[in-house]
């Protein structure tokens, strides 16, 4: 056993710890509770900071850093973010079983992702590992919490919890924490207290598809070289949202973004990459890209789920902001990847000639393979879901182009100086939600405010 074996393990041992929280939050009175539910975590931190300075024990947990400091700094903020959420468990109402299951979910986590890693040094393998365990023990530790406190256990709640929580953790390590456990504990948690308040209806064949469905298209854009490792978690754990918060509709939308988005990617691939404008990692589309495009339609989604009972608004709203981003999406990543391969483009403030790849720049070429981006999430908008009509498909061809306009508008003026071309893509999906949503109130009859 590799010596980052053993400390992934002790570290799983102490958020173990977790499972002595319920019984202190239901036996005992909240006063007492909000003092006691976080002293296990609390009593490890201390002696990770003020006690254990060398010996066996500080071997063992000791982190590169922790052995220059002489503190087990690592440790410390693991068993803090712990408490934290412990904190929040027994005093802001975050359910028990979510407190329990982030806390063992990444714990375990890490050590599944590291025994693979002794087999196999290969980064999806270990990525595959840590998601693998932290579901397990995600799931476990729900159940585990339920039992405790003497509550019902709704699995297909448990099995979503645990998926998103792996997935997003996976993501998060992948991308910006790697070696930072702390705000990665902390944002699982929040993500899955969100989710557990939100008024779900979920069955268990749902969540089975739903997660096979978008590891084998994960694994297929992975393997096709459409997506990164970074962006082939980032769209499964979206497909897995989009599908259990919204419906298969839903999900064809934004499947269909990343299958064509990704193809056009490699369209005359050597001839943009001759020309600078490529796509980095031979195509390849990263974590940022694919969140940028897509975070609105998280957003959408997730307010779809809340919609009437949390936010007051009609959830056709959010369906129609949801279907103008993914559109926009569509359109700008046509309009950029086909339309720059063409020569003569122009700046579209100003409508001089420019260079290809110039920020900014448009082709009459990639404005007509934008506009049948935009076309083509009509289309099957218009298919799967009943409260879009002729006038419905419309709007979404209308968000399309506001989107792709805004992309470009932003790309001349801001990018490079205020702007990297993730927000650029970001602030163009939310222009294109917007636009979508309030065009549906004006058109769509069933759509109200």
């Amino acid at each position: 056993m590799t010596p980052t074996v053993r400390r992934a393990g002790a570290f799983a041992l102490v958020g173990t710890l977790a499972l002595a929280v319920p019984p202190i939050a239901s036996n005992t009175s909240r006063a007492l509770a909000t003092v006691a539910a976080p002293g296990p975590f609390l009593l490890v931190a201390a002696l990770a900071l003020y006690v254990v300075d060398d010996g066996p024990v500080f071997e063992l947990f000791a982190r590169p850093g922790d052995r220059r400091d002489g503190r087990l700094y690592g440790l410390a903020g693991f068993a803090l973010a712990a408490a934290a959420l412990a904190l929040l468990a027994v005093r802001f109402a975050m359910p028990l079983s979510v407190f329990v299951g982030t806390v063992l979910l990444l714990s375990w986590g890490n050590l599944g992702g590291h025994v693979v890693r002794t087999v196999r040094d290969e980064p999806v393998l270990a990525t595959v590992g840590f998601v693998v365990a932290g579901f397990l023990a995600g799931s476990a530790g729900q159940y585990a919490a339920a039992l405790l406190v003497d509550t019902a256990v709704h699995w297909p709640l448990v099995t979503f919890l645990a998926a998103s929580g792996a997935l997003l953790g996976a993501l998060l390590r992948a991308v910006l924490f790697e070696r930072d456990d702390p705000l990665v504990m902390i944002s699982i948690g929040m993500l899955l207290w969100l989710f557990a308040d939100l008024p779900l209806s979920v069955d268990t064949s749902g969540v089975a598809v739903a997660l096979a469905v978008a590891v084998l298209l994960g694994a297929l854009a992975y393997a096709l070289e459409t997506a990164s490792l970074p962006g082939m978690i980032t769209g499964v754990f979206l497909c897995l949202q989009t599908i259990v918060l919204g419906d298969v509709g839903w999900f064809l939308l934004l499947v269909t973004f990343f299958g064509v988005g990704g193809l056009s990617t490699k369209f005359r691939y050597e001839e943009k990459e001759s020309r600078g404008i490529a796509e980095e990692n031979d195509g390849a589309r990263g974590s940022g890209n694919v969140l940028a495009n897509s975070l609105v339609g998280l957003f959408a989604v997730l307010g779809w789920s809340a919609s009437p009972t949390l936010t007051g608004l009609e959830p056709e709203l959010f369906l129609f902001a949801f279907a103008g981003s993914i559109s926009a999406a569509m359109s700008d990543t046509l309009s950029s990847e086909i339309g720059g391969v063409f020569d003569d483009p122009r700046l579209i403030t100003t409508f001089e000639r420019v260079e290809p790849g110039t920020d900014g720049a448009v082709t009459w070429q990639g404005e007509v393979a934008g506009l049948a981006g935009a076309v083509l999430i009509a289309a099957i908008s218009l298919g799967v879901f009943e409260v879009v009509d002729a006038r419905g498909a419309g709007v979404v061809v209308f968000g399309g182009v506001v989107g792709m306009t805004v992309d470009s508008l932003l790309g001349a003026t801001v990018e490079g100086v205020f702007l990297e071309n993730e927000g650029v893509n970001f602030f163009a999906t939310l222009a294109a939600g917007v636009a979508a949503g309030l065009a549906a109130v004006v058109v769509v009859g069933s759509v109200a405010i």
